[in-house]
């Protein structure tokens, strides 16, 4: 992404682009969100985000200190796009599956964005709600501090990687992912047993390979902590 770091001016009052729209921290994110969904994130300039918005581009830096400033702030946005809605029910465990499957879910509506949102950490309200809000179901299990630590980095990290992944997938021309699943049955289905005896057993099931593990993973993932939290407690 070009034009990543610049000298922070002061910000001043709000007035109107030339097109009559008044600028917002939160209507520029909202440019750049839509900017990057079409285009990618390698593509994103303020540059072009000026254009969009109908304004100088130097107007984006009176609410973002730079490029990377406003970054962070689309990443948070995703995160706080995850929370919404979310209410604590008395099982912590489905609450952090739900927690774990926002994140990723959030993500994948915004594939160009998971590039870089999914490996960074925000510092923002929205982030610190979120880890704020999954640690303390940990801690209502009765996991110990940095026991509760741990699950909560381990549990985040899976369902962002997964997203990372999975994003990466529908980053791909349509034919690319179409030849890709049809590769699990067309080549791997077809291996001979002689050769490959474990793949040619189970050549029924490989198509599974073409679709997300988030959800299986998480399975796991959430089973063995409710496990470790009941050794614990009992």
């Amino acid at each position: 992404m070009a034009e990543s770091e610049r000298v922070p001016v002061e910000r001043k009052r709000r007035r109107p682009t030339s097109s009559g729209v008044v600028l917002s921290a939160d209507l520029i994110v909202d440019a750049a969100c839509e900017l990057i969904d079409a285009q990618g994130a390698q593509a994103f300039t303020v540059r072009k985000l000026g254009a969009a918005l109908g304004a100088d581009p130097s107007a984006v830096y009176r609410y973002f200190r730079n490029t990377e400033d406003l970054l962070l702030a689309l990443a948070d946005r995703l995160i706080g796009e995850s929370m919404a809605g979310f209410t604590p029910s008395d099982d912590w465990a489905a609450d952090l599956r739900d927690l774990a499957l926002r994140a990723y879910r959030s993500a994948l509506r915004h594939p160009q964005i998971a590039v870089f949102s999914t490996v960074r950490v925000t510092g923002r309200p929205h982030e610190q709600h979120a880890v704020d809000t999954g640690i303390g179901l940990l801690l209502r299990a009765g996991f110990d501090d940095a026991t509760a630590v741990r699950h909560y980095h381990t549990l985040v990290d899976t369902a962002l990687g997964h997203a990372a992944v999975d994003a990466g997938v529908l980053r791909l021309a349509p034919a690319q992912r179409a030849a890709d699943e049809q590769a699990w049955q067309d080549e791997y289905g077809n291996l001979p047993a002689e050769d490959y005896p474990s793949l040619h057993r189970v050549r029924e099931h490989l198509p599974l390979m073409g679709g997300s593990a988030v959800e299986p993973a998480l399975d796991l993932l959430i089973a063995a902590i409710r496990q470790e939290a009941a050794e614990r407690t009992g």
